[in-house]
């Protein structure tokens, strides 16, 4: 029996979540649905969202991007994990990589390190990608082929496309991208197959007699009717939130950074360089977020404002850019950190900021809505709207942000930093009971597949382990059953990670080198 769908979709909001969304929904479904986005002129895109996780190559893979093409356009640069600069100590740092732990005899390597110490920095001596970060080396050799390690390349063999879900393993690098600039790429890609593009003002929405949203009603255009509506309007929540009156269910009790200030900054990359990485560094009342892009730096200081005022936020931020900060305009945002308490109400979705945000010390906003319209695709309704198809959805987006809550509120439990009131009461605010849980049972063994959030929310064990085994500030040990072991095994694989990593160095270009051959 064919199954009738609903054929109308209309995103209000544009932007990165907007314009995503309209992308991956014609890439799935091509004209078998009409979609129609319509966004403000008056409203840009907020774009602190410039990092993202590895995943996001499903994304690309799905709508047929070669990155090539697009990186260029969006003054995009390689990823390859996050460098924590001060929140142990001043001075100290450690990488968060996109790489799985080595496993010598059943045990991970990051184990067989708290037993042996073959050295003072666990990401250097365990893993490829610090080393490959502080060289500043690109992943790709000139002729584009991918440095060796474990994910293997298949460049369209396997005749699909694949999804969040099928991570089976670990793909090395995500990107740094301007959001304005992919915005306007997505543009042209979304509406060169069919999406209708609508720059107007939402001034009304219009609900039918069940409370379903019927039209919304714009400024200029009058009204647009659909099936199915998809709220991308931001922090504001336009539909979801406003219109159909969803609760928002805050995080801030256990993650209060509510606020930040951001500054474009120009720079000469020839001179430069580019570290291919996101850096995190902790800072009096919060972090400060430093994204290298091809011609330009994002960064931005995000902090709690029950601890510091924005005129201090900005202060603080351009005595850390330094005189290229001088002339330079900030961007003062206020971000509204939590969930929705349920992402799809009737006959409305929410994705992107309406449906949710965790603070981006991880790079997770882009992942939302990468995730959201992931299992929007595969929850979508039929005619009948089958209530499970939503309560699946839900629950689903739910369990994703609710562990991402989890995780950062890890960084800051974990974080050995405590010089002053922000860090020391990171130490005594309450954490989500299932994470107090888990922090007794990590004091005698590291996180593994068994002790980690149990839903789907984008990061690994090793992820766990390497916030543990860096932020210093919670006991951990190695398994007792390592001392009956023959440590040679170990031994051997911490000398190939070093021979590996001198091998790459030397041979790989930069990552500023690379991205200059590209274009």
């Amino acid at each position: 029996m064919e199954v009738v769908v609903p054929r109308q979709v209309v995103i209000v909001g544009g932007g990165t979540s907007g314009w995503m969304t309209a992308s991956y929904l014609k890439a799935a479904f091509g004209d078998r649905i009409s979609v129609t986005v319509v966004e403000s002129a008056r409203i840009s895109t907020i774009g602190v969202g410039e990092a993202t996780f590895s995943t996001i190559r499903h994304f690309f893979d799905y709508l047929g991007l070669d990155e090539r093409e697009w990186m260029p356009e969006c003054n995009a640069s390689y990823k390859l994990g996050i460098r924590f600069e001060n929140w142990r100590a001043p001075g100290h740092a450690f990488y968060h990589p996109f790489e799985r732990v080595r496993v010598v005899d059943g045990f991970g390597l990051t184990d067989w390190w708290l037993q042996l110490r073959p050295g003072d920095r666990f990401d250097q001596d365990s893993f490829l990608m610090a080393a490959l970060c502080d060289a500043e080396r690109s992943p790709r050799y000139l002729d584009g082929t991918l440095f060796e390690q474990d994910f293997v390349e298949r460049d369209g063999q396997r005749g699909y496309r694949t999804t969040l879900t099928e991570q089976h393993t670990q793909f090395p690098y995500a990107y740094h991208f301007d959001a304005a600039l992919l915005a306007r790429y997505l543009t042209g890609y979304a509406t060169r197959r069919g999406v209708r593009h609508v720059l107007d003002d939402v001034v009304d929405v219009a609900l039918d007699e069940r409370g379903w949203i019927d039209h919304v009603v714009t400024r200029g255009s009058g009204a647009l009717h659909g099936d199915l509506f998809i709220d991308c309007s931001g922090f504001t929540g336009l539909l979801l939130n406003r219109a159909l009156g969803t609760p928002f269910q805050s995080y801030q009790d256990t993650l209060p950074n509510d606020s930040a200030v951001a500054l474009r900054v120009p720079v000469d990359v020839a001179r430069r360089g580019m570290r291919p990485c996101t850096t995190a560094t902790a800072m009096d009342t919060g972090w400060i977020w430093t994204i290298p892009l091809y011609e330009r730096i994002g960064t931005g200081y995000v902090y709690a404002s029950d601890y510091c005022s924005p005129d201090e936020a900005e202060r603080t931020l351009r005595e850390f850019v330094g005189p290229a900060a001088d002339d330079l305009e900030a961007n003062h945002l206020r971000m509204r950190v939590g969930r929705s308490r349920e992402s799809w109400v009737r006959n409305c979705v929410a994705i992107g900021l309406s449906s949710g945000f965790v603070e981006p010390l991880e790079s997770t906003g882009i992942f939302f809505i990468q995730h959201g319209v992931e299992q929007l695709v595969k929850h979508f309704p039929g005619d009948d709207w089958d209530p499970r198809l939503r309560d699946s959805y839900n629950r689903r987006i739910a369990g994703c942000m609710d562990g991402v809550r989890e995780f950062l509120c890890l960084h800051y439990r974990g974080a050995a930093r405590s010089d002053n009131a922000y860090w020391r009461d990171t130490k005594t605010r309450p954490i989500p009971d299932s994470l107090a849980g888990r922090l007794e049972q990590w004091t005698t063994k590291l996180p593994d597949s068994e002790t980690i959030w149990p839903q789907y929310h984008g990061f690994e064990p090793y992820s766990y382990v390497c916030m543990l085994l860096g932020l210093g500030g919670l006991p951990v040990r190695p398994p007792a059953a390592l001392g009956l072991f023959d440590e040679t095994g170990a031994i051997k694989e911490f000398e190939l990670v070093r021979a590996q990593v001198k091998d790459l160095v030397e041979r790989l270009p930069s990552q500023r080198d690379y991205l200059a051959s590209m274009r």
